[in-house]
């Protein structure tokens, strides 16, 4: 189903395509079950196991991960009138190194390891979590929304949600940051445990909070569609 989105804000006036709750559940069941299966496939598959061999493990993730995000959000692009399904997979594409790129920054400004061991020891550390959380945040929203920085601007700076689909990109993208900062305060603790080397529980945290944020977006579409019906009765 499509309807028009309009913003008096001068903001995208493309159709946009609105889903049902039952689609937005079957999605996000997908992508949670998805995010779970990267997670077995290293440990049971591969014998790699995120606490031993955290950048081999990271990016067997992202590889089984992508596919499933990029190529389920595109299904919801914005555009539809004038961005086709192969061109929003190429959107999500484009996006991947991008925000890892973004990621990798705010990491390291934030207190992400760098020294002399930084190239053979944190580089590929660093490198894999980025690309994990570039699909958890910025590849959604770049199949969806594309280059509209309205859009953008709208669910991520200023939060605004308006549809169903920006509560299913910026709940889970909003939830893996808060995990992952979360995660980071064991950290530097004197606890020696193997699990507080970075990227492990920063990741863990990230997963957590994507997870919850995921079941979040569900509650407030639920919560948004019970409402609008009520309005129409």
């Amino acid at each position: 189903m499509a309807k028009k989105k309009i913003d008096p804000k001068g903001g995208n006036t493309e159709a946009l395509f609105s889903i049902s709750l039952l689609k937005a559940l079957t999605l996000h069941l997908i992508c949670g079950l998805g995010l779970l299966s990267a997670f077995w496939v290293p440990n049971h598959i591969y014998s790699l196991h995120l606490i031993n061999h955290p950048s081999q493990t990271l990016r067997l993730i992202s590889v089984f991960l992508a596919p499933v995000l990029i190529l389920l959000y595109s299904h919801l692009r914005l555009d539809r009138n004038k961005c086709s399904y192969v061109k929003a997979v190429g959107r999500g594409l484009l996006a991947l190194p991008a925000g890892a790129v973004v990621n990798a920054l705010g990491a390291t400004i934030l207190g992400a390891p760098v020294g002399f061991e930084y190239v053979t020891v944190y580089f590929p550390k660093t490198l894999h979590w980025s690309l994990l959380m570039s699909l958890l945040t910025f590849v959604p929203a770049a199949c969806v929304f594309g280059s509209s920085w309205s859009d953008w601007h709208r669910i991520f700076a200023r939060t605004k949600a308006n549809e169903f689909t920006d509560y299913m990109i910026s709940l889970p993208a909003h939830g893996a940051v808060i995990g992952a900062w979360f995660g980071a305060w064991p950290m530097p603790l004197d606890w020696e445990s193997p699990w507080q080397e970075w990227p492990i529980c920063v990741t863990y945290g990230a997963i957590a909070g994507y997870l919850v944020g995921l079941v979040a977006s569900l509650g407030c579409i639920f919560f948004r569609n019970r409402q609008q019906h009520l309005k129409e009765q």
